[in-house]
């Protein structure tokens, strides 16, 4: 999954998420749970405006995002930002670091992403691999509910000065996914025309008691679940689920499948 177009302009289309909001939030869970600086990981970074965030209010950063794309824009803006983070192109489930880490997080439904709950056990087992003892991870995850109920079967149009965006997609109930179809029309420099691009992929939808499961069999203690990033707790309604967890038992490599 390369977001090629997608990665240009996906820092336009995303201005209206507040990740201030986020990054404060997710600073207050580590802060309350006894992790206060050191290294974090950003798992699925995209362009790395939650890393320089995270950066700035005093973590070294190491983002992970099987994106060339977006890692590509992330490296673009490193120097702007005055950044030091560090940038590699890997897929969640094959993670491979050079050391240790003190703290993860995962945002913005980057674990929607991941095609099986396979996959995601993977993903989450060399999360902890790589994890300190008592380290924590933060990850959020679209709901059932808000692929079938939000995004299922919707369009959404984004018109903005530099790009026209149709956003269509279609729920597949019986395979729990929502298959996402971009039209994006750009405007060309050297005249007023527009260059019409194509994007399609697709987000996965879990349980909450297969996530939990999850957690549970990758060396994690689960902490809480969240509204969002909010302190409040999740209801039938939530459409984004925030999850705290804490590293509790060693996980070996030779464990993993």
């Amino acid at each position: 999954m390369s977001y090629g177009i997608f990665s240009s302009v996906y820092d336009i289309l995303t201005e209206n998420v507040e990740y201030e909001r986020i990054a404060d939030t997710i600073c207050s869970l580590l802060h309350k749970n006894g992790v206060d600086g050191g290294l974090l990981l950003d798992l699925g970074c995209g362009t790395g405006t939650l890393s320089f965030l995270l950066e700035q209010k005093g973590y070294d950063i190491i983002g992970v995002d099987a994106s060339g794309d977006m890692l590509m824009v992330a490296n673009e803006k490193k120097y702007d930002e005055n950044s030091s983070a560090m940038f590699l192109c890997q897929k969640a489930e094959e993670l491979d670091l050079y050391g240790t880490i003190d703290c993860a997080v995962s945002s913005l439904d980057t674990i929607n992403h991941i095609d099986n709950i396979q996959k995601i056990e993977k993903a989450f087992s060399l999360v902890s691999l790589f994890m300190n003892m008592d380290g924590i991870f933060i990850f959020d995850m679209n709901t059932p509910y808000k692929h079938e109920k939000v995004l299922g079967d919707n369009t959404f149009v984004y018109d903005m000065d530099e790009v026209y965006c149709v956003w269509q997609n279609s729920f597949n109930k019986k395979e729990c996914t929502t298959s996402i179809d971009l039209d994006f029309f750009i405007k060309n420099e050297d005249d007023d025309g527009y260059e019409r691009y194509s994007e399609s992929f697709c987000e996965y939808s879990y349980s909450i008691e297969d996530i939990v499961k999850t957690i549970e069999k990758t060396g994690f203690t689960l902490l809480g679940m969240y509204d969002n990033y909010t302190d409040n707790s999740p209801s039938e309604k939530t459409e984004r689920i925030t999850f705290v967890c804490k590293k509790t038992e060693t996980i070996f490599k030779d464990e993993l499948k």
